[in-house]
């Protein structure tokens, strides 16, 4: 079997074995699995068909990672990273149907950790390379095949440890694509937009801390740290941060606008994003910053008051909203507690324009006609974060044709995750088409 075909015809397996490959992140390096026979497993794969492949480990051992590069016919242009990453998040089998490890076959879905993030676009990534380089397939340009760790944890051991001491890996990458865009959303009846990522909220984990005078817990006591981060904490957690609407989500509003007619104003904007039905929760985030708390710790035993007590919060913040975010969140912290960041990943914003944009837009117009790419923000955060520290514009494209009833925002480090066959199958000759006009 040649052309498209032969990629389309191997993508099932892979994903489905990729999945069988236990890739769990804690986010402890100690509990972490799986990322070296995921990365064994990628570059057996693509050796088999000739490419020249490096394994290396990003500062500890079992931090996997693989590259290969696939000259182009033009080497004087800048070359396109393609990337994805090999760890999910944990699962625990007794919640979900099947096994989230099994990489199940059935009912027209590939089902387990991972089917849609992100081990789906890897299996994608994997055929279309092996196609190329089995019939022969020069890309406009260089393509740069990165498979990665740790995206999962913010990607200390993967894409950070990576740009930081080994940037020659991305040598000559202008621009760059990767996950959590490309998927279809279904506005009517046979009317579909695919959603391209050009913008992600910054990624922000916050440290908190206030300090006391530890006493004994049956005493009067008026410098409790505990009721002093609990305080800080509830107006963090109660407080909403002012409505801000960001070129992207704009011009994501303004397509929608003019393909549905419906409205969205200002003065209720949340309320009418309610209309886009379950892809309001991705949206509805990325209108605001957004600060939640997510942990706390404080003392030892029941009857000793402590002399500290911490919180951790989940800080997202939108582009250009770095300066104002701070000033907010020192104003609602007050002078008694203190804050250090565990995590700090810059928000990116990429404008939705270019030959690269038109080809994405074309690619998916060849195998879904009438169909309309628009540009969106994600809430979240991928290895964009680190790539764009590299002067590389940063797209999510992982193109999938989805049916109009699946909750796919769901699926994200959900139960019953899974990928339609179909739309892996799609995805794999988008993907093919999108690299051979890159």
């Amino acid at each position: 079997m040649t052309g498209q075909n032969s990629a389309v015809d191997e993508v099932v397996q892979l994903a489905s074995e990729l999945i069988r490959i236990d890739t769990s992140n804690t986010g402890d390096p100690a509990t972490v699995v799986g990322e070296r026979e995921a990365a064994e497993y990628v570059a057996a794969k693509l050796t088999e068909v000739g490419y020249d492949v490096e394994v290396l480990d990003s500062g500890a051992p079992g931090r996997s990672n693989v590259f290969c590069r696939l000259e182009g016919a033009d080497r004087e242009r800048g070359a396109l990273l393609v990337h994805g990453h090999l760890d999910v998040v944990p699962a625990d089998p007794s919640e979900w149907s099947v096994h989230p490890f099994s990489g199940a076959v059935q009912d027209g879905y590939v089902w387990g950790r991972g089917a849609v993030d992100m081990k789906d676009m890897v299996a994608m990534m994997i055929a279309v390379a092996r196609r190329f380089k089995r019939e022969g397939v020069v890309p406009p340009r260089d393509i740069v095949f990165a498979f990665v760790a740790d995206e999962e944890a913010g990607g200390k051991y993967g894409a950070q440890w990576l740009v930081e001491n080994r940037p020659d890996l991305f040598e000559g990458c202008t621009e760059a694509v990767g996950e959590v865009g490309g998927f279809s959303l279904t506005l009517g009846e046979d009317q579909r937009v695919y959603l391209i990522e050009t913008a992600e909220k910054g990624i922000a984990w916050m440290r908190l801390r206030a300090k006391g005078k530890p006493g004994h817990g049956s005493f009067l006591h008026d410098d409790n740290a505990v009721t002093r981060i609990a305080e800080a904490v509830a107006r963090l957690g109660n407080h909403t941060f002012p409505l801000v609407l960001t070129d992207t989500v704009r011009a994501f509003l303004d397509e929608m606008r003019a393909l549905t007619g419906l409205e969205f104003p200002e003065d209720d904007l949340e309320g009418s994003l309610a209309k886009l039905g379950p892809l309001a929760r991705i949206v509805g985030a990325t209108i605001r910053d957004t600060a939640n708390p997510t942990m706390l710790s404080a003392g030892y035993k029941a009857n000793v008051i402590p002399s500290t007590a911490e919180a951790v919060v989940d800080c997202r913040v939108l582009p250009g909203r770095q300066e104002a975010f701070l000033q907010e969140v020192d104003e609602l912290l007050g002078p008694d507690v203190t804050r250090e960041w565990v995590t700090e990943l810059p928000p990116v914003e990429t404008p939705f324009e270019g030959p690269l944009v038109e080809a994405m837009a074309a690619a998916l117009r060849t195998e879904d006609p009438g169909s309309k790419a628009i540009p969106y923000m994600l809430s979240g955060g991928t290895d964009a974060k680190s790539f764009f520290r590299l002067g590389m514009q940063c797209y999510g494209f992982a193109p999938l044709r989805l049916p109009p009833d699946l909750d796919f925002a769901s699926l994200f480090h959900g139960i019953d995750e899974r990928v339609p066959i179909d739309a892996l199958e799609f995805g794999t000759r988008v993907l093919d088409t999108f690299l051979q006009n890159s």
